[in-house]
């Protein structure tokens, strides 16, 4: 059945996204209206006017997006994806004056963006960023009873090593950003395993986190996508490999219903940041419990459709195209 609701769907993201292109063939197959753009295209490409004033009902900015091909009222809008957009940047200004630019831009247009009424945000940015604090993740874990490994989070020399001797540890990064190899290549900071004997002075200069290593079976990646969720057993040819990531190729997917009790832990999460949609990682250990280790608020999820046939695009497109009720 055709989709007879006027209000487009804003999927705000890259050029380059596998992800946004499946959910936008979706939607469109089921007539929903998408605008699709990149926050990085302003003010080349992109234009915005938005009038908000004590009597403007309901309460929402009136106005209009323009882009190169739509124009788009700002009171109507049904859903708004945030996946994966770029930033703004002004390469023809001096860079004092593109700084200035590029933040009246940020809290400008994207000010505006994040304070549409009568819509549904998957996510809403401010909740992603919120929830993208490794230990507010961890934190909110506990209170929803989830179990979690034994962490500390310090640039205490002493500490450090008297966390890591007491049982085998991990190190992993608190925020994954750019960086780059010696030869100006992009690099990973991948989890791996420390020793006491690993710990110097350095681990002063700024924070770390270390983590007691789990001993774990296999992975699952939960992806909840509002009211769905989707549970699938990740193993690898090494099941003592810390991070699944490393190598794809030697991965085998089944899909596993969740442990007792995870789903109702996993949507108070979620509701505690303020947040429909995100990717769990879970260590399952060999008595079947699921340890949290993480949850990206903004996560990949697609190549589990691909490898499992678990309808994720079309749970993604019921979510966007529901809108606000």
């Amino acid at each position: 059945m055709a989709d007879k609701d006027p209000r487009p769907v804003m999927v705000v993201t890259e050029l380059d996204d596998a992800h946004a292109d499946l959910v936008i063939a979706e939607l469109g197959e089921r007539g929903v209206p998408v605008v699709r753009f990149d926050p990085g295209d302003f003010p080349d490409r992109l234009s915005m006017s938005a009038y908000i004033d004590d009597e403007t009902d309901p309460g929402g900015f009136l106005g209009w997006m323009t882009t190169p091909s739509r124009v788009v009222a700002l009171g109507a809008v049904r859903s708004l994806y945030y996946r994966r957009p770029t930033g703004f940047a002004y390469p023809r200004l001096e860079p004092q004056a593109a700084r200035f630019a590029a933040a009246q831009a940020r809290f400008g247009l994207g000010g505006v963006l994040t304070g549409l009424t009568g819509c549904r945000y998957v996510n809403h940015p401010h909740a992603i960023a919120d929830a993208e604090y490794k230990p507010a993740q961890l934190a909110v874990a506990v209170e929803v009873g989830l179990n979690v490994p034994s962490t500390l989070i310090t640039n205490d020399l002493m500490d450090a090593r008297e966390f890591t001797a007491q049982q085998p540890t991990i190190y992993k990064p608190l925020y994954v950003g750019e960086y780059q190899s010696d030869d100006g290549q992009p690099a990973s900071i991948w989890v791996r395993e420390v020793t006491v004997q690993d710990l110097d002075e350095s681990v002063s200069s700024t924070m770390h986190l270390f983590q007691a290593r789990v001993e774990k079976e296999a992975d699952l990646r939960v992806t909840v996508i509002g009211d769905a969720t989707f549970c699938v057993r990740i193993d690898t040819d090494d099941p003592t490999q810390l991070d699944w990531r490393y190598d794809y190729d030697q991965l085998g997917y089944t899909v596993v219903q969740p442990p007792a009790g995870l789903v109702a832990a996993m949507q108070s999460y979620l509701k505690r940041f303020g947040l429909i949609f995100g990717c769990f990682d879970f260590a399952l250990t060999e008595a079947g419990e699921a340890v949290f280790l993480e949850c990206n608020p903004n996560g990949q999820w697609a190549w589990l459709e691909d490898e499992t046939g678990e309808p994720m695009v079309a749970a993604m497109a019921d979510l966007l195209a529901g809108g606000v009720r």
